[in-house]
């Protein structure tokens, strides 16, 4: 099994962060640009992988009380994941993204992990940040 974890402080409270990263009609806007996602009978979603041009049945569960996002695949134990809110400093909010392969062949290796993570992050915060703006205006 290998494991990557990747966090990020954003400039919002933790309920603005959670409520963008975990409604499901918006994931494609932060997800890794090859993954996109559609909600099926909850927990039940569909993942499709451009780069193999496949889909997967996988579960999505949104736990707003702990600010946690978890998924992972459903057919076979390829991999799981969390996505973790915490409140910060005052107005802001470290999000931890945590992966887990328990497949060497879902496994992208380290850099492709990584890179996929941070810009994951910097693009839910800018989806936050958008969210945040026009709430303000």
């Amino acid at each position: 099994m290998t494991e990557y974890e990747r966090s990020r402080t954003m400039p919002a409270q933790p309920e603005h962060v959670f409520d963008q990263a975990a409604n499901v009609d918006q994931l494609d806007t932060w997800l890794p640009r090859d993954l996109h996602v559609e909600a099926g009978e909850p927990p039940a979603v569909t993942v499709h992988d451009d780069r193999a041009d496949e889909d997967s049945s996988a579960v999505l569960r949104s736990r707003r009380d702990q600010m946690r996002l978890e998924w992972g695949t459903r057919d076979h134990g390829g991999y799981t994941g969390w996505l973790q809110v915490a409140g910060g400093a005052t107005g802001t909010s470290e999000v931890t993204v945590h992966l887990s392969f328990f497949d060497d062949s879902h496994d992208p290796g380290e850099q492709a992990v990584t890179e996929a993570l941070d810009s994951s992050l910097r693009r839910l915060e800018e989806q936050v940040r958008l969210r945040v703006d026009n709430a303000a205006g």
